[in-house]
């Protein structure tokens, strides 16, 4: 049986972006798909109230080399979380396999190596109109990693916080 049970000392993060330093990789490698998911990062960011000023970009040729400027950005102290964006779309070879798994296993090896938020917004799809609808106005995988970074960064916060 399952219920919605929450403890007394619950911790929650918010979307609050205020002083919150965010780095964004983008693989260029798919960029008809990864400007897009671009923009709507961008406009979450403004959305929750992340100064311009906080807001680092970096490219990499693609989503393969994602993880290691993730690690760069937060081994230089730029940044409080790291939204990474990228679109692998399959292909006629193993190609996809490699690329996308890689991928994930970095960005989630850089999180856990350095206790920041390191967000997954690479777009893995089968073709490229899953791609395009993923990184469409209505439903933006680069907005939703965002809200992510913002939620987890909120969270650790407010953990420290708790002692």
């Amino acid at each position: 049986m399952s219920s919605n049970f929450r403890a007394a000392n619950s911790v929650t993060g918010d979307v609050d972006g205020t002083g919150v330093r965010v780095g964004v990789v983008c693989g260029r490698f798919n960029d008809h798909i990864t400007n897009r998911l671009l923009e709507g990062a961008d406009n979450a960011l403004a959305v929750h109230g992340v100064a311009e000023s906080d807001v680092t970009v970096v490219w990499v040729p693609g989503a393969y080399e994602v993880p290691m400027a993730a690690k760069a950005l937060i081994e230089n102290g730029h940044v409080d979380a790291v939204v990474c964006l990228g679109a692998v779309i399959r292909g006629e070879t193993s190609h996809y396999d490699f690329v996308a798994g890689e991928c994930a296993r970095g960005i989630q090896d850089v999180q856990l190596a350095t206790g920041v938020p390191v967000i997954f917004g690479v777009l893995t799809t089968e073709n490229l109109e899953q791609a395009l609808a993923r990184s469409s106005e209505d439903d933006n995988k680069g907005e939703e990693s965002v809200r992510t970074a913002l939620e987890m960064v909120n969270l650790l916060r407010r953990l420290a916080a708790k002692g």
